[in-house]
């Protein structure tokens, strides 16, 4: 197990370099000025040639790439263009937040969608099936930022159950698990969850299907095991590859909460890296997304060591 960890760890080294290349390359070849959030629209070239000397942006690329590098080896990601302060702090915060509401939604996303997914997978080409299915391909299909405006519509301004946007009472930016918040949490995390709701329900479905129409299954059932025992063995067997999309999928909602985060205004990552791309703080956009992209690998490489801690048959491979 040590040397597949080492393995898998060696593996993810050469993954966060490029992603930090990538990174940093995708941020300044967009067009834009850097400085166009802390100058005035009449500042003199003198003025201008200071400020981009003091951000480094006067070096050569390969140079910036080095510093920032290096610097965000040692956790520093800079200071904000925008607001000056440092962006390690702002990104720490925002993941925080962001963090709760993923977690969150792929809890949801993942209850439901497993009891869905097994239940369309235990009664195959049924009607209860392609009613389940019906609804996985909803869920994945409608625009989660529209089903977003369409919640705050129908329970925050005709039933008045769910307050509409913040995260907390009183325009808080901190969280607790209380009733009030809750509320404040609901609309987000439902709206987030319906995508990985439908993806994790598919999946389920065809690994059931899959799994009961095996021998084993058969065999099982023939020496006279209960239906909840071979229940067991089917969700034993399913249990890696569910477990592996469950993960993608916060990796996902991790980096792509942008839109739910701007409608709900909830102060995560989306809503910081949208103010950061309006705001043209190259700084900040990049201690973000490096920060997400670490995340993603890191994630990955967590439901790497559990799928083979449920099924050894991955560390012999």
């Amino acid at each position: 197990m040590t040397l597949f960890l080492l393995r898998r760890l060696l593996y993810a080294l050469p993954i966060v370099l490029g992603v930090s290349l990538v990174c940093f390359a995708l941020v300044h070849i967009a067009p834009g000025d850097p400085l166009i959030s802390v100058l005035p629209p009449d500042a003199t070239d003198e003025v201008r040639a200071r400020m981009m000397a003091a951000y480094g942006f006067d070096r050569p690329y390969h140079e910036q790439f080095l510093l920032w590098a290096w610097r965000a080896l040692h956790g520093d990601l800079g200071m904000s263009i925008a607001t000056a302060r440092p962006v390690a702090s702002e990104v720490i915060r925002a993941v925080g937040n962001t963090l709760i509401l993923a977690v969150a939604a792929t809890v949801i996303g993942f209850a439901f969608g497993l009891l869905f997914g097994v239940v369309a997978g235990y009664f195959r080409d049924s009607w209860i099936d392609k009613a389940a299915s019906t609804l996985a391909v909803v869920g994945v299909s409608v625009p989660h930022y529209w089903l977003g405006m369409v919640l705050v519509i129908i329970f925050s301004s005709e039933l008045g159950w769910l307050p509409a946007t913040g995260m907390g009472p009183s325009g808080s930016s901190g969280w607790v698990p209380d009733l009030e918040h809750l509320k404040h949490l609901a609309l987000p995390a439902l709206t987030m969850s319906v995508i990985p709701m439908g993806i994790v329900a598919r999946t389920t479905r065809a690994l059931v299907a899959e799994i009961l129409s095996q021998d084993f299954v058969g065999a099982l059932r023939a020496k006279g095991l209960s239906e909840g025992g071979v229940f067991r063995h089917v969700v034993k067997n399913a249990a890696p590859t569910a477990i592996a999309v469950m993960g993608l999928q916060l990796g996902y909602l991790l980096g792509g909460s942008i839109l739910i985060e701007t409608v709900f205004s909830w102060p995560g990552t989306g809503f910081l890296l949208n103010n950061a791309i309006f705001q043209r703080d190259l700084p900040l956009l990049q201690g973000t997304i490096l920060v997400l992209a670490l995340f993603f690998v890191v994630l990955n490489l967590v439901v790497d060591v559990v799928q083979t801690l449920l099924d050894p048959r991955i560390q012999r491979a």
